[in-house]
């Protein structure tokens, strides 16, 4: 079974994410993707926008900037109460705790988005009742009343330091949705978009969370891939199924199992919203069943508040129907970390091969870090190496390609096989002229979840693997 402890100490020890400043002893739930991480992580992004964009005429791709204006946050509501958590500080060592955390974890209470009023009366409540609310860091039960914390990040941009008020205040990006609200009428006006169509976008957000925990799942920096469909005022049911349909299948595509998804229905509602569902994953390592993507029918409320605050009109005019409206919303929104946990989760697979344990990452091929090992049979002779280089050289145009020569061939097929590369080519003496003369200019090529090798021709390395990586 995969823990926690597992998967952190193959991130670190295989170069897939590494915590941030570590060398000051890090800095709290902020990560640092290595160079296999770099790569899992753009390859799910690149999947995740052939689906949204790059194979559908309705959807155009967008990058907007994590710096925005200051009402852009008043109108989204995000400076207000709706994007606060509740805060409580242990007076005895001044540990900050979520308190819908602690009344959940310790006793089975809902409190999420709940008012601080009531958060505080609950916490009463459960005192008299002889009940220990104590401190999860010291133990201590002399804890403060909860209090509002907003988890917008604040940045001095343009002021000087001691300049920092809420009048000149500006904010590092809480969502990505919010610059494709802010972008709607440029893309009406220069793309000849269409009722329906989307705007996807791929970025980094930031909140301040008071608890950052359980790895990459939730931090203050983090990626999002996001995509608003703008829709016609009652056509906002069918949009919507479709893409659940097509998002919850996007992820069967790619390789995750059928049984480590489901469907949440919030039962609570944000007041503009019609219907909402997460697709949720089984990270075992983490406690289980965990939000990857929400899908929202968000009505009007972004575009009607945006107009309302910006004073520019955010509506539509469909020239088949002589009729101007102002588009409702169905949104999909992903976490791009949690992808990258979702799929190593799931990928994740330990086997006894040969009396020996196996740690594979069983990857699709097409979101797999490397898609090809190049593996000297030795770093002798010189022909070996420059044959091999030779095939890396040819190889790494389409793929990224590992070169390695350090230690026995088994070695290096079990670390090719705990990163998740899907082939190891190995060059050895008959490839070069030294052995079996009917071997010249052949190579062996493993695969990594059946192991099954066989002697292929290096002119037909390049078709063997294309029928079989995908794009």
């Amino acid at each position: 079974m995969l823990t926690l402890d597992k998967l952190t100490s193959l991130c670190k020890r295989r170069g897939f994410i590494y915590p941030s400043s570590e060398i000051y002893d890090g800095f709290g739930a902020i990560y640092d993707y290595g160079p296999l991480g770099i790569e899992l992580k753009n390859n799910i992004a690149k999947a995740w926008w052939k689906s949204m964009v790059q194979l559908r005429r309705d959807i155009v791709g967008l990058d907007s900037a994590i710096f925005m204006h200051p009402q852009v946050w008043v109108a989204s509501g995000h400076t207000g109460a709706g994007f606060d958590e509740a805060l409580i500080e242990c007076r005895g060592c001044h540990n900050r705790i979520r308190a819908d955390f602690l009344l959940m974890d310790k006793f089975g209470i809902d409190a999420d988005k709940a008012p601080i009023d009531e958060i505080n009366k609950i916490l009463k409540d459960l005192r008299s009742q002889g009940k220990k609310v104590t401190c999860e860091n010291c133990g201590s039960s002399d804890l403060a009343e909860a209090k509002r914390f907003n988890l917008l990040v604040k940045s001095n941009l343009g002021s000087p330091t001691d300049a920092l008020s809420e009048e000149n205040v500006v904010y590092l990006r809480a969502e990505t949705c919010q610059g494709i609200y802010l972008n709607y009428k440029n893309i009406v006006d220069t793309m000849r978009v269409k009722i329906p169509f989307g705007v996807a976008q791929i970025g980094k957000s930031f909140r301040n969370e008071i608890v950052a925990r359980q790895f990459i799942f939730r931090t203050r920096e983090f990626e999002q891939m996001e995509m608003q469909y703008f829709v016609k005022p009652g056509d906002d049911d069918k949009y919507f199924e479709e893409l659940k349909k097509l998002r919850y299948n996007w992820y069967l595509e790619y390789g995750i199992s059928k049984e480590n998804l489901k469907w949440h229905e919030h039962e609570k509602l944000a007041h503009y919203a019609s219907a909402a569902y997460d697709i949720e994953y089984n990270f075992t390592a983490i406690g289980g069943f965990k939000e990857l993507e929400g899908i929202h029918a968000r009505g009007d409320w972004d575009l009607s508040q945006h107009t309302k605050h910006s004073g520019v009109k955010l509506d539509y005019f469909d020239e088949a129907t002589n009729e101007r409206f102002t588009p409702h919303v169905v949104e999909t929104a992903a976490g791009l970390n949690r992808n990258v946990l979702a799929f190593m989760s799931d990928a994740y697979c330990e086997e006894e091969v040969d009396g020996e344990q196996r740690v594979v990452l069983k990857f699709d091929p097409r979101i797999a870090p490397m898609k090809v090992a190049i593996l000297p049979l030795q770093k002798k002779p010189e022909a070996l190496i420059e044959k091999s280089d030779e095939i890396w050289q040819n190889l790494a145009k389409n793929w990224m390609c590992d070169f390695d020569v350090a230690g026995s061939i088994g070695k290096r097929y079990r670390r090719q096989d705990e990163i998740g590369t899907p082939f190891c080519v190995t060059i050895d003496f008959d490839t070069i002229g030294q052995g079996d003369k009917k071997l010249k200019d052949t190579v062996t090529i493993r695969e990594r979840d059946s192991m099954k090798q066989e002697r292929i021709k290096i002119k037909d390395l390049v078709e063997y693997l294309e029928e079989r990586l995908g794009d």
